[in-house]
C-alpha cells in the first residue's frame, strides 16, 4: 500500500520516519510510473479528432479512451509490475459538459476510482476559482500540488496545496513536486490572493528540503509545458523524474508524430540526467515509464512508451454505468438558454463553405471578442466546423453545441503577416469541394476568385480597418485548437505559429457568452468575405 507523507516544509515533520532505518535499501530498486495528463474532462470516449464519439462508433472499437476504458489499461499495467504509482500532470477540468455541470466533482470521483496516486495543479483547475479547486481536494483520496505558487493568502487553499509530498512504495521513499504555468494568472481565474513564480526557484528549493529528509527518488509533476521542462531540468540537480503536461506534447520512440524521444534525457547542472515524459492529452495515451533506481537513487536506467487507449481495451462495466448515470442530467444543460437571436443565424453547410455566411460572422465575431484583451487582431474558424443554424428567437446550449460539436478549445497564436495570405489560399484551395477548410474570420477582409487555381485565389487581403497586413509584421491570431495544430490543411499555423496556446475555454462556451452578453443577436452580412467575380 502507498502510504503518503507532507514535505517538511509544508509544516509537518518527517523526521521521525527518518530515525533509526532498520532496514538499508536494496539496490536495483524498480518504479513503474503510470502517468495522464491534460485529460480536460474526457471521460466519455473519443474519437480519432479527441471529440465526443457517437456510441455505435465506441461499440465497434473505433474510439479512445474514456474513464471505463483507462481504468482497465492501469488495472492491466499495475498488475505487471510489483511497484507502481499512478500521477497526473493537471488540467483534469475544463473541455465538456462532465465539468461545465460537475465541475470538479465527476473529476474526482472517477479519479479516485482509477486510483491515482497525486497530481499537479494545472492552470484550468483555476478556471473557476479557488474555492472549485477547493471542492475537487477536498474530494479526492490522493494529494494536489502545486510548489510555484503562494497560496498563503488564499483562504480557501492555504494549509491545504501543499508543494510537496513523500510517497512510499515498496519500502522506498519517492519525493513528487508540483508545477504549474507561472502565467496561469492569465490562463485562468485564480484570484487576487495567488501568484506564481518561477518553477527552476520553487523546484530547486523543494529538492533541496527533500534531499534533506534522505529522499533521494525525486519525480516533478509539472503542468508547465515540454521546453519549460526541459529548462528545469537543466538549471536544477537532483531530479530524477518529470511527468510534464500542458503542452500535450506526445513522446514516443516509435512514431514519427512524437515531438520527442519518451524518455527525453536531460543533463542536470550537477552531472545527473533527468527523464521527462509527457503522455498527449485526453485519456488517448497511459504514459509507463519504468525507472530502475540504484542503492544511491541514481538512476540506472529508464525506458517505456505512451499506450495508446483504443477499443481493444475493454471498458469497466461499473464504471461505464456510472458515466452514463452522470450524463443524464446534462441533457439539462442542452436545454438551458443563453440568448436569443431577432432572425434565423444562417450556418447551412453550403454557405459557410463558399461564401462569408452569417454562424460564420457569430463564431468569429466572438472568438475575436474573448481575445481581444490579449490583443488578438485576427480570428480564423473553419467552415467545416459550424454544422447547423439556429433558428430565431431563443438560443439553447443544445442549439450551440448543435452547432459547435467538437468539443474545440480556444486557440491563440502569434503569425508573421506573410503567412496570413498563405492561411486564406488553404481555406479556398478546395472550394469546388465544398470542402470544410474555407475561412470565416473577423478582423479580416478578403476578396477571392474561385475560378483561378488553388494557391492564387486571393485576389484582395487586408485588415478589417482596410490596413495592409505587413509581411514582416507579428500579429496575435485567435482559432480554435483543431485548425491551429494543421486540421483543414492549416499546416502553415503548426509550423509557423509561434507562442501557440490551444487549451483556452471551449468554443461553445466562447460562442455562448457571447450571446448571453449582447442581448438580443442580430445575424448579419457586412461584405468581409467577397467573391470577386460575382456581379
Amino acid at each position: 500500500m502507498t502510504k503518503v507523507f507532507a514535505n517538511a516544509l509544508c509544516g509537518v515533520a518527517v523526521s521521525a520516519l527518518m530515525a533509526g532505518a532498520a532496514t538499508p535499501a536494496l539496490a536495483d530498486y524498480e518504479l513503474t510510473i503510470l502517468h495522464t495528463n491534460d485529460f480536460h474532462s474526457r471521460i466519455e470516449p473519443i474519437n480519432k479528432y479527441d471529440s465526443g464519439c457517437k456510441e455505435e462508433d465506441n461499440a465497434a472499437g473505433k474510439c479512445f479512451g474514456g474513464s471505463a476504458r483507462l481504468i482497465s489499461a492501469v488495472k492491466d499495467r499495475r498488475a505487471a509490475h510489483e511497484n507502481s504509482i499512478l500521477v497526473d500532470g493537471g488540467d483534469q477540468f475544463q473541455g465538456s459538459l462532465f465539468y461545465t455541470y460537475y465541475k470538479g466533482q465527476a473529476a474526482a470521483e472517477f479519479m479516485n476510482a482509477i486510483g491515482y496516486d497525486a497530481m499537479t495543479v494545472g492552470n484550468h483547475e483555476f478556471d473557476d476559482g479557488p474555492e472549485v479547486l477547493r471542492g475537487f481536494m477536498d474530494t479526492v483520496d490522493f494529494p494536489v500540488l502545486l510548489a510555484n505558487a503562494d497560496v498563503s493568502k488564499e483562504p480557501a487553499l492555504a494549509e491545504v496545496l501543499k508543494p510537496a509530498i513523500t510517497l512510499e512504495i515498496g519500502g522506498e521513499k519517492v519525493g513528487l513536486i508540483g508545477l504549474t504555468p507561472e502565467d496561469t494568472h492569465e490562463l485562468a481565474s485564480p484570484g487576487k490572493n495567488v501568484t506564481f513564480s518561477d518553477p527552476i526557484s520553487a523546484v530547486k528549493a523543494q529538492v533541496e528540503a527533500l534531499t534533506a529528509e534522505g529522499v533521494n527518488k525525486i519525480v516533478v509533476l509539472s503542468h508547465s509545458g515540454y521546453e519549460i521542462d526541459k529548462g528545469v531540468a537543466a538549471a536544477v540537480g537532483g531530479i530524477d523524474v518529470i511527468v510534464g503536461g500542458h503542452t500535450n506534447t506526445y513522446l514516443s520512440n516509435t512514431s514519427e508524430k512524437a515531438k520527442g524521444p519518451y524518455p527525453t534525457w536531460v543533463d542536470g547542472p550537477d552531472g545527473s540526467k533527468t527523464a521527462i515524459v509527457q503522455a498527449y492529452a485526453y485519456g488517448k495515451f497511459l504514459g509507463e515509464l519504468n525507472v530502475k533506481f540504484d542503492d544511491n537513487g541514481d538512476i540506472i536506467e529508464a525506458a517505456g512508451e505512451p499506450v495508446i487507449v483504443d477499443g481493444t481495451i475493454a471498458e469497466d462495466a461499473t464504471i461505464k454505468a456510472r458515466v452514463a448515470e452522470l450524463a443524464g442530467p446534462l441533457e439539462e444543460i442542452r436545454q438551458t438558454v443563453v440568448g436569443s437571436s431577432a432572425a434565423p443565424i444562417d450556418g447551412d453547410r453550403s454557405n459557410c463553405r463558399a461564401r462569408e455566411c452569417e454562424m460564420g460572422n457569430l463564431v468569429a465575431d466572438a472568438i475575436l471578442s474573448a481575445t481581444k484583451d490579449q490583443g488578438v487582431q485576427i480570428a480564423i474558424q473553419n467552415g467545416g466546423g459550424l454544422r447547423a443554424s439556429i433558428d430565431g428567437g431563443e438560443v439553447t446550449m443544445g442549439e450551440v453545441l448543435t452547432v459547435l460539436p467538437f468539443q474545440n478549445t480556444l486557440a491563440t497564436f502569434d503569425l508573421e503577416g506573410r503567412y496570413i495570405k498563405e492561411a486564406i489560399e488553404n481555406g479556398l484551395s478546395k472550394l469546388e469541394d465544398g470542402a470544410g477548410r474555407f475561412a470565416q474570420v473577423a478582423g479580416l477582409k478578403y476578396s477571392f476568385d474561385g475560378s483561378k487555381p488553388a494557391g492564387e485565389r486571393v485576389v484582395a487581403l487586408m485588415l478589417a480597418d482596410g490596413s495592409a497586413i505587413e509581411d514582416d509584421k507579428v500579429y496575435k491570431v485567435a482559432t480554435n485548437n483543431y485548425v491551429r495544430s494543421g486540421g483543414d490543411g492549416y499546416k502553415i499555423f503548426a509550423s509557423k505559429g509561434m507562442n501557440a496556446y490551444d487549451y483556452g475555454p471551449g468554443l461553445e462556451n466562447v460562442v455562448a457568452d457571447y450571446l448571453a452578453a449582447n442581448g438580443e443577436y442580430k445575424p448579419y452580412l457586412d461584405g468581409r468575405i467577397t467573391d470577386a467575380t460575382a456581379k
